[in-house]
């Protein structure tokens, strides 16, 4: 089996990176940081969501687990005393796998400028820099709402407990092949409308975010952030590729849900 192995920066995940990989090898497995069939990672989600960048081309070879060295996160689910008992149980983590729906974004411009194309594992948030945004919601085409306001986020089903819920939008769960769109502090007037709910979208439909004029946007995917100027719009789907983890312990996403936000 070939492993990776990505820890965040602080001192006790490099520790335990130093202790996993030596682990690693002793139990004749092999470390491989470029074409891995299971990465394993050492800190938090963050750290989780930076390796996922790093392998989206490998998504159908790749296996991810996460260990966590802080606060009990959503995608990492392994204590740090517990790196000999992962290593022992590895190969059938890895044949026990379970997969979750992805954000598939295409992002056009105006002035012929090359089109980008990302996933994401949690979100993609576009608001304004200054100002009100303005821009038109389509599903399937079809022109649903005229948006104004600071910003729009389009989550997954796994990303829904982050910034789509400090906005308003529901928590759903990572069984559900959907995505969800939630307004970020709307304009609701005589002159403007928008339906002010957040909206859960089947696989089967798609939406689009027409920019209604030019101008200084944040685009931000996972934690990745870009400063934009010239977009015309923005495309979502729940992706082809879905992510998978090796012997994901979240059997209960409720629980999970309960400790973190409410004990």
């Amino acid at each position: 089996m070939q492993v990776a192995v990505f820890a965040s920066d602080t001192d006790h995940s490099q520790l335990k990176k130093r202790e996993l990989e030596k682990l690693i090898v002793e139990k004749g497995l092999t470390l491989n940081n470029q074409t891995p069939e299971t990465v394993i990672t050492i800190g938090g989600d963050g750290t989780l969501l930076s390796a996922f960048h790093r392998f989206a081309h490998r998504l159908d070879r790749v296996r991810f687990i996460g260990i966590h060295t802080g606060h009990l996160g959503f995608y990492t689910d392994w204590r740090d005393f517990e790196l000999e008992e992962l290593v022992d149980s590895l190969k059938d983590l890895v044949s026990h796998s379970v997969s979750y729906p992805l954000l598939d974004i295409h992002v056009t411009y105006r002035d012929n400028q090359e089109p980008k194309h990302f996933l994401a594992l949690n979100e993609c948030v576009i608001r304004r820099n200054s100002g009100t945004m303005r821009a038109e919601v389509l599903l399937k085409e079809e022109l649903f709402e005229q948006f104004r306001g600071d910003g729009l986020v389009v989550s997954t089903p796994t990303g829904s407990t982050g910034y789509n819920k400090s906005v308003g939008g529901a928590v759903l769960h990572p069984s559900l092949n959907a995505l969800q769109l939630t307004e970020i502090a709307s304009i609701n007037n005589r002159v403007y409308r928008t339906l002010g709910s957040p909206l859960v979208i089947g696989h089967q439909d798609w939406v689009t975010i027409e920019m209604s004029e030019l101008g200084e946007h944040m685009l931000m995917i996972d934690n990745l952030a870009m400063s934009e100027t010239n977009i015309d719009k923005i495309s979502y789907r729940v992706a082809k590729e879905r992510i998978h983890f090796g012997g994901y312990r979240h059997n209960n996403f409720w629980t999970r849900v309960k400790d973190a936000f409410i004990k």
